[in-house]
């Protein structure tokens, strides 16, 4: 029997401080992996950062947000156009889970689990501070989750910003319910 996932793209709350978000890519696992840990695959969907891949291993996310879409759109009141955070890896199980901190709101792990020809990404984002970061956290992963969708299939992402600023908007909405 074959067997059917369906997802919800947006990101559940599944502890009180903790957001949970699903994409099914298409495979196989280990190029997904790749663009995980490497620096110029990372950095088309999520954030530029060269990995040493080695539990505790420190490193630097640089993201470049207006480089993720041609347009980006505009970008909102208050985000600069390079923001760098440093990270240190803290579970390493290739080319199936990475976990790192997230400096100042928390910790996430991402895990892989083929599925026929496709992957199934589980993002988790542990121990966030409070709604309005798990809003912005939210719509952010929310948005950088599609755009590595969208380059793994082979498609041009949408803009960016636009898409960020309307999900940020609905993610406030739902966390409220």
């Amino acid at each position: 029997m074959t067997e059917v996932l369906t997802l919800d793209a947006y990101g559940s709350v599944t502890e009180p401080a903790t957001l949970t978000m699903q994409r099914l890519l298409p495979g196989p696992i280990e190029r997904v992996w790749t663009y995980l840990t490497e620096s110029e695959l990372r950095r088309k969907w999520l954030a530029a950062g060269d990995m040493e891949l080695k539990v505790g291993a420190p490193f630097e996310f640089v993201w470049r947000n207006d480089e993720l879409s041609d347009p980006p759109g505009t970008r909102p009141e208050g985000f600069s156009e390079e923001m760098r955070m440093q990270s240190r890896i803290t579970e390493l199980d290739p080319p199936r889970r990475i976990a790192f901190s997230w400096s100042r709101s928390g910790d996430v792990s991402i895990d892989l689990e083929p599925k026929g020809s496709e992957v199934l990404l589980t993002l988790v984002h542990r121990r966030l501070p409070d709604r309005s970061t798990m809003e912005m956290v939210g719509a952010g992963w929310h948005t950088h989750l599609d755009v590595l969708v969208e380059r793994v299939s082979g498609k041009d992402p949408e803009a960016f910003w636009p898409r960020w600023s309307r999900l940020r908007a609905e993610y406030a909405r739902r966390l409220s319910a």
